[in-house]
């Protein structure tokens, strides 16, 4: 099976385009944050960087009610591609394929025309810190 469950931020505005056949894709970056101590002892965050791509009915839906900052709620499927750099090296990235959304940003902070409850984003008060939650 692969499956991925991440909860973070978007790092950047979702950018939706259209295959030559009409089919919608929006890509975004995840930010996501979990605890950690540092070798002194020092509670820190890491924060790990995922490319995210969403298809179809999903693609428009990341596209219109997500921006740069929205707590999300995310499952996919890993998929690696390989890619050469500016400097001609072979490289691999671990993206994954967007199979369902929630938003979490609560709904007072979500931007303007996005109606109560899509893709989850009915809550009335801040989720805050993801580490004081219990899952």
């Amino acid at each position: 099976m692969n499956k991925i469950l991440l909860i973070g931020n978007l790092g950047r505005d979702p950018e939706m385009s259209y295959l030559q056949d009409g089919t919608a894709i929006t890509k975004f970056s995840l930010a996501v944050s979990r605890p950690a101590r540092s070798s002194g002892g020092e509670r820190e965050r890491e924060t790990d960087w995922y490319n995210v791509t969403a298809w179809r009915q999903l693609a428009e839906r990341c596209s219109q009610y997500l921006h740069k900052g929205s707590k999300v709620y995310v499952e996919g499927r890993l998929v690696q591609r390989k890619y050469m750099d500016k400097s001609g090296v072979e490289r691999v990235s671990i993206d994954v394929t967007l199979t369902d959304m929630e938003m979490l940003t609560p709904k007072n902070q979500q931007p303007e025309g996005a109606p109560a409850g899509v893709g989850g984003g009915n809550f009335d008060d801040d989720l805050g810190d993801l580490g004081d939650h219990p899952f």
